[in-house]
């Protein structure tokens, strides 16, 4: 399991709620975007959801709701259950999760520019592979429960 997050990081992810609640959709659109260069990774997502704008949204959402509960994940039991049960039933890897931190970093400071410092792009790092390894160590659980 990763370690803790560091209290700077915290800070600062909570910090970027507002812009994510602004810009959210924008971002994880544009990092539909750059993840979709990789067929493979692209067959794993539902087109429909992508092409009405519902993946997105519901990404969005969820990374908002990540930003703002940072400090207590224990609010986020029920989504992180619902991420791990979708990601099996769609085939999502432990392989998987770098390819969506290089097309979602990116895409931060696609959307807001300057504003995304190095910094921020930093901690947003940390925090990502933090969740990350919970997704991951959770879903091959039940991966492994479901091969037995």
């Amino acid at each position: 399991m990763a370690a803790p997050l560091s209290e700077q990081t915290i800070a600062i992810v909570k910090a970027t709620a507002p812009v994510l609640q602004q810009h959210g959709v924008a971002i994880t659109t544009r990092m539909y975007e750059r993840l979709f260069v990789n067929e493979e990774v692209r067959s794993l997502f539902d087109h429909a959801a992508q092409e009405s704008g519902e993946q997105p949204r519901r990404l969005a959402a969820a990374i908002l709701g990540y930003a703002q509960n940072v400090d207590k994940l224990q609010n986020l039991t029920p989504v992180v259950e619902r991420m791990v049960q979708r990601h099996v039933e769609t085939g999502v890897k432990a392989e998987h999760y770098p390819l969506v931190a290089e097309a979602l970093l990116p895409a931060i400071r696609d959307v807001v520019g300057e504003a995304a410092s190095d910094e921020v792009l930093a901690a947003w790092g940390e925090a990502y592979w933090f969740l990350a390894d919970i997704l991951i160590g959770k879903e091959a659980a039940v991966y492994t429960q479901q091969a037995a």
